[in-house]
């Protein structure tokens, strides 16, 4: 059985996860997010789908980036067409 890297727990269902150089063994997913998954750069919280990701880092959703000031560039493959300000939601109903 293998140690899990974050809790030590020696599992026998362990796994390996590969991002980049950095590699661990994990006994949940709970364990892996925790190691690997970035953070927030506002916040803090892990980011666990595509987030934000601007120059200035990765935040883990729009307002986290506008609250860091972060600002809108094209980048491919990164999801930054959500920096800009939102703009408020229309007041008028139809009945």
């Amino acid at each position: 059985m293998a140690r899990c890297d974050v809790c030590g727990n020696d599992a026998p269902r362990t796994f390996t996860v590969t991002r980049g150089d950095q590699k661990g063994t994990f006994d949940s997913f709970e364990c892996a997010i925790h190691m690997m998954a970035p953070a927030c750069e506002h916040c803090g919280c892990r980011v666990l789908g595509h987030g934000v990701e601007t120059d200035e880092g990765i935040y883990c959703c729009e307002h986290c980036a506008r609250e860091a000031g972060a600002q809108h560039r094209e980048r491919p493959h990164a999801n930054t067409d959500l920096v800009a300000p939102a703009s408020p939601p229309s007041e008028s109903r139809e009945e």
